[in-house]
């Protein structure tokens, strides 16, 4: 068994661009027909998410145009502008979390990320039961009837409902299997990035097997640290080391448990530092 990373070429890209042509489209004939249906709606940043973004992009010197109600264009011209920057990864990571989740709503709010005034998903009925109600809506337009499951409203937020438990069932197979491949390598170094921080310390995505880890914060040094949500940091009160989201360091694997799914790690090479202490003496992360 391997982990490999699944590249994606023109022909994906093709396919995808045909696939969101098709969701607009069954979107568009609802709405210009006003036939009740399921939309993917995905709404901007909420205020609070959107004045932790300028306040986290403010210490980098950065700005997000678009004053209380930044578009799909304003994120796009701001990534555009820092595409070149050798943080891009931390910036693009940060710009995406400050988004809202997609979800199926008959209320037609159009579709932030993809800045779409009209989408839905309809490609695959055989698998999503939103797609479904769309064919079977768009069916009934055409033989000029009305189609009527029951309370859309209702339909939506099941449906919503119902990808949060797939997806987090789905995160949790994984998170088993990735565990079980990576016991026979406990004990190895590998190199990789901060996925995100935490009071309680940091999680490392590997580069090589794409697996995530956590370095407990008992593990950081020898010091307190400070943790600051709005800037995805913690900082060492004494040593003022900073541990921030992307950046880059050398972990070595310790612990891969498959009651929990989860794997621990431990700073190695010179990301190390001071080594933490026992378990037995764990520290407080300030927040």
């Amino acid at each position: 068994a391997r982990i490999e990373k699944v590249e994606r070429n023109d022909a994906h890209r093709i396919i995808e661009e045909c696939m969101l042509a098709a969701n607009v489209c069954a979107s568009d004939i609802l709405s210009k027909r006003k036939h009740p249906a399921l939309y993917r709606v995905h709404e901007g940043p909420t205020p609070e998410k959107l004045e932790s973004l300028r306040e986290f992009l403010k210490g980098f010197g950065l700005a997000l145009e678009g004053g209380d109600k930044p578009t799909a264009k304003h994120y796009a011209k701001l990534l555009e502008t820092v595409r070149k920057r050798p943080d891009v990864q931390l910036l693009q990571t940060v710009l995406l979390r400050s988004l809202q989740q997609a979800q199926y709503s008959p209320e037609n709010v159009g579709h932030f990320g993809l800045a779409y005034e009209h989408y839905t998903h309809f490609t695959s009925p055989i698998r999503r039961y939103p797609d479904l109600l769309v064919h079977r809506a768009i069916k009934a337009v055409l033989s000029g009837g009305r189609y009527n499951p029951g309370n859309w409203a209702e339909l939506g937020s099941h449906c919503s409902q119902t990808e949060r438990r797939a997806d987090e069932a789905t995160r949790e197979v994984a998170a088993w299997l990735k565990c079980y491949y990576m016991r026979d390598r406990v004990g190895d170094e590998f190199e990789g990035s901060v996925s995100a921080v935490t009071s309680f310390g940091i999680f490392v995505a590997l580069d090589e097997f794409y697996v995530e880890g956590l370095v407990h914060i008992s593990e950081l040094g020898q010091d307190y640290f400070h943790f600051d949500a709005t800037r995805h940091q913690l900082i060492g009160d004494r040593t003022r080391k900073q541990f921030r989201l992307a950046d880059r360091v050398r972990v070595r694997i310790v612990r891969a448990d498959l009651e929990t799914s989860r794997i621990d790690f431990v700073l190695a090479g010179e990301s190390a530092g001071s080594p933490g202490r026992s378990r037995s003496l764990r520290r407080r992360a300030r927040s």
